[in-house]
């Protein structure tokens, strides 16, 4: 019963936060912050993974690939779908769950013990719409540019590490690359993201907005919320692929 009790209270904290903001200069202030620190701040990891994954890919289809049947440029074929239909979307979110998740999840679960939250009540204000909205539309659009510079970093890690192998020779990296292209991969990856940055903004909001306790409850809270979004992720991830791509 709890678990129905929760789904009933996190949709109608989400049904709140979507309401129409009382101040839209306010909503955009808050929008553009949130963008800064939930998309810009993940700039720098997002770099770093998939350049190295994109790497590490590469060079297991080469060492995987060695039958004289198999032409080369399945390497690069096989790097592109890997990164692009899965790695770019669903790991690189996983990544973002501990990242952006906790922060949502521990900043408003710390506004919420420090009643913060119910200052905002007092003053008549809407605190899951202010807290939250701005939160999930951040998320809603800066993670697919986070998705798609993922994806190239991951084919240009790819690149590099034929260039410094030798393994296949560049021109058949690239020529793998663009053979059989369709861009429903792309769509679908897309797709993939909006879903999952709605979930890891929205769910991470919900678990900090219902905080009760202190500094030891927030740091639960949070934990409990990246382990939740995983679970979700990986749950919807299954749920979308069967939808789309079958």
């Amino acid at each position: 019963m709890k678990f129905l009790a929760d789904i009933g209270e996190y949709v109608m904290i989400i049904a709140q936060a979507f309401k129409r903001p009382d101040k839209g200069s306010v909503f955009r202030q808050q929008l553009f912050f949130d963008l800064r620190q939930l998309g810009i701040s993940s700039i720098g990891v997002v770099f770093i993974i998939s350049i190295f994954f994109g790497t590490i890919i590469a060079i297991q289809m080469a060492y995987n690939i060695d039958s004289p049947l198999v032409p080369k440029t399945t390497i690069g074929f096989g790097t592109r779908q890997m990164i692009v239909l899965e790695f770019a979307p669903t790991i690189i979110s996983l990544i973002l769950v501990g990242k952006v998740g906790s922060n949502i999840a521990s900043e408003i679960g710390t506004m919420r013990v420090t009643e913060q939250i119910d200052a905002l009540k007092v003053m008549g204000i809407n605190p899951a719409n202010y807290l939250i909205l701005p939160k999930i539309t951040a998320a809603m659009l800066y993670n697919p540019v986070l998705i798609i510079f993922s994806m190239v970093l991951g084919l240009l890690g790819g690149w590099f590490a034929m260039l410094l192998t030798g393994l296949v020779s560049l021109d058949q990296y690239i020529e793998g690359l663009r053979a059989w292209y369709d861009p429903f991969t792309v769509t679908y990856a897309l797709i993939k993201t909006e879903v999952f940055a709605f979930i890891i903004a929205s769910v991470s909001a919900y678990k900090g907005f219902t905080v009760k306790g202190g500094s030891i409850e927030v740091g639960k809270a949070s934990t409990d919320a990246v382990v939740i979004c995983t679970i979700l992720i990986v749950f919807f991830d299954l749920i979308l692929t069967q939808m789309l791509l079958t």
